[in-house]
């Protein structure tokens, strides 16, 4: 499996399409998850785009380094994946950590054609990490962390997903050390001033979620210079299960937009 070399670990990643030609697609996972968080996406995308996906440090076939982790380290390993794909610019789709990680990579370096912040906090303070912190190996908490996460209407009606999903998140979720120091990388994030973000960008949310308060997206949506938001209101916070083939076609429809300016 591919491996790039962090500062301090090897960070683990999944890879599909080589043809140059095509728009290049990174995903970025959410507080705690694996690169499971994107399976819905993956496929879809993996014929039109280039598509990798990164296991966050701490997660995943990742290392784990000692804690905390700082967002400094976590675009530094976004760009060493990217050094070792020879990617010079991507697409960033983020959920969660991995929005926020999507918008400091965009501050701080040239990387980024457009992002993706899904269920994404403004700041610190508007992200709840509680729905997203159950231990690996408490099969209890795992269940109901996963069922929060998802809108009542699927629960009762998509049973299979749900237990692949607790499947994943047994085996590759991150260890509560490992997903504190994750949670660390949020202390005093606040990407302030928005106005100098330019590059298109898209913020999506669902209308349940428990983790970001929806009308906080929409704020950081209408902050920014080039921002749009779209709501899947009757969604959780994981509206890249409860409405994939919406929104895989929505990210396509969006980095082909991009592409042809």
């Amino acid at each position: 499996m591919p491996c790039a070399e962090g500062d301090d670990g090897a960070i683990h990643y999944t890879q599909a399409g080589e043809n140059p030609d095509a728009p290049a697609v990174v995903f970025l996972g959410d507080l705690g998850f694996s690169a499971w968080g994107w399976s819905w996406q993956y496929g879809a995308l993996a014929g039109p785009c280039r598509v990798v996906v990164i296991d966050t440090r701490g997660a995943g076939r990742s290392d784990a380094p000692a804690g905390p982790y700082a967002m400094a380290d976590l675009v530094g390993d976004l760009e060493a994946v990217l050094a070792d794909c020879n990617i010079r610019t991507a697409h960033l789709v983020g959920c969660g950590l991995g929005g926020a990680v999507a918008v400091a990579a965009a501050r701080r370096t040239n990387r980024a054609e457009s992002l993706t912040l899904i269920g994404t906090p403004p700041s610190e303070e508007a992200f709840d990490p509680e729905p997203l912190s159950a231990d690996p190996s408490d099969e209890v908490g795992l269940r109901a962390s996963t069922t929060s996460l998802l809108s009542a209407t699927f629960c009762e009606r998509e049973e299979a997903p749900i237990e692949q999903i607790i499947e994943w998140r047994r085996e590759e979720d991150a260890t509560p050390a490992a997903r504190e120091a994750q949670l660390a990388a949020l202390d005093g994030f606040d990407p302030e001033p928005l106005y100098e973000l330019t590059l298109p960008v898209r913020v999506v949310a669902g209308g349940e979620d428990p983790v970001v308060d929806p009308e906080a997206s929409r704020q950081l949506a209408e902050e920014l210079p080039n921002g749009e938001f779209t709501s899947y209101p009757e969604a959780s916070h994981l509206v890249t299960i409860e409405r994939s083939a919406a929104l895989n076609d929505f990210l396509l429809g969006f980095i082909e937009s991009v592409d042809d300016r």
